[in-house]
């Protein structure tokens, strides 16, 4: 029975992340903004390296060292900005030969520990693209990735039987083969100027 709940829930998910990746890629067309301007963003992340927890077992920047990597902080059950964002680098590492792709590693991290399994992560990312690895951990180490690159987040309870929303920033981090932060992509950021970010890191030794 718990099984059966556990696929039934699973493919809602991805039912959600179809009818959203769609109204994307047909409708969507935002200006390139920040999220949420009450939010404390810090203006000059540094960057550095850190350890979650994924499905595969413990993962660490560091073990990227030689691969392009895009960073985003959001959760599953965000309803339109992690799709929008997602969404928009999946169209772009669509564009990507196998061989770019091979160089290339996507980061999602969940600020919703409570509700974002390593299991559902892993859905979640591979929905958009396969490159795309889902991580999280305990609230004190999220907390000190989000510091280290200028995001942020902030749980919102709704009195639904969602229980609580969070508002999170959208940007994206591109770290370069060496493990610099190289460049910080707003959200709304076309798919067409994220592949140009891409191949520019991509093409550095």
């Amino acid at each position: 029975m718990r099984n059966a709940l556990r696929t039934a829930g699973m493919l809602i998910l991805l039912v959600v992340l179809a009818a959203a990746l769609v109204w994307v890629v047909v409708y969507w067309n935002p200006e390139p903004r920040q999220v949420n301007q009450e939010l404390n963003i810090r203006r000059a992340p540094v960057g550095g390296d850190f350890e979650l927890a994924s499905y595969q077992g413990p993962v660490s920047l560091r073990q990227f060292r030689g691969k392009v990597v895009a960073l985003y902080f959001g959760y599953t059950q965000c309803p339109d900005i992690c799709p929008t964002s997602l969404g928009y680098l999946s169209l772009a590492l669509s564009q990507l030969s196998p061989e770019e792709l091979a160089g290339f590693q996507g980061l999602f991290v969940s600020v919703d520990p409570e509700r974002d399994t390593l299991q559902r992560l892993k859905d979640y990312g591979e929905y958009f693209n396969a490159a795309i690895l889902g991580i999280t951990g305990p609230a004190e180490m999220i907390d000190d990735v989000v510091r280290r690159y200028g995001a942020a987040y902030r749980k919102t309870e709704t009195g639904s039987q969602m229980g609580y929303i969070i508002d999170h920033s959208a940007d994206t981090y591109l770290i370069d083969r060496k493990g610099k932060l190289r460049a910080v992509l707003p959200h709304g950021t076309a798919p067409e100027e994220i592949l140009a970010a891409l191949r520019k890191l991509l093409r550095e030794e």
